[in-house]
């Protein structure tokens, strides 16, 4: 279900990236300023990411869709690791395959240097600015979804949180560091695109971010206030997860 999902969202972000930035695009005729490409970028991922962390495949499996959130979940505990590993295996193969998909449905409109596979490169302002924000997105995306989805008054709301903070990504980050804040996001563009410019700040820091603020959250709430390692919490499906904790809510 994971590498569905990921596909999914892969195919998705392509199939919009050709829209908005490709040389023969609406957006390119109409003269619209420069910050409304982000912007319908932002909305376009943050609507389909929402789509699939409510569907019930999304609901089902945790809807990860990114490897740096399984490795902070396993960090946590409550990931085993031999489901840790499949799943993280599933999102590069995932990536990939919504990658090929849309080439076999875009052509050459996917592969021109406007559009490159939309693949994620570092900013104009250099590879440690890129690195950082990574970082400091990934750490807020993480942050929020540990704080949301534990918490039984906000539970329900951590999927419009994180389609929120996708849009908001895309309006800030373009020039800065491309926003990935996935690795099997990023692998799966430079797979095709064979462009691999700075590709190790894309595994790195996410992975950190994310760490980071799970870290910090343990930290100031504690371990026993994190019940589960899905994203979003459906009391009536059984988690697909072998976590070490039972998943109790709380009335916080």
């Amino acid at each position: 279900m994971e590498a569905t999902e990921i596909s999914a969202l892969m195919l998705s972000t392509c199939i919009w990236g050709t829209l908005v930035y490709s040389d023969q695009s609406a957006f390119k005729s109409l003269g619209l300023p420069a910050v409304s490409k982000p912007i319908v970028m932002g909305i376009a991922v943050a609507v389909t990411t929402f789509i699939i962390i409510r569907s019930p495949f999304g609901r089902r499996s945790g809807a990860h869709m990114n490897p740096a959130v399984t490795l902070t979940f396993l960090w946590l505990g409550r990931v085993h690791r031999w489901d840790a590993a499949w799943y993280i295996v599933a999102h590069f193969i995932g990536a990939s395959a919504g990658v090929l998909a849309a080439r076999e449905i875009l052509g050459l409109r996917l592969s021109a240097p406007s559009v490159q596979y939309m693949v994620t490169v570092p900013g104009e302002h250099g590879m440690a600015i890129t690195f950082l924000g990574e970082f400091l997105l990934a750490g807020i995306l993480m942050a929020t979804v540990l704080y949301s989805s534990n918490h039984r008054r906000l539970t329900h709301f951590t999927p419009t949180l994180v389609a929120v903070l996708t849009i908001l990504f895309f309006v800030l980050s373009p020039s800065k560091s491309g926003f990935s804040v996935n690795p099997a996001r990023t692998f799966s563009s430079a797979l095709f695109a064979a462009n691999w410019q700075g590709v190790w700040i894309y595994f790195a820091a996410p992975c950190l971010g994310m760490l980071s603020a799970a870290a910090i959250y343990v930290k100031t709430v504690g371990w026993n206030r994190v019940y589960c390692a899905k994203v979003f919490h459906d009391r009536h499906s059984v988690c697909p997860f072998r976590c070490q904790f039972e998943h109790v809510y709380e009335e916080t």
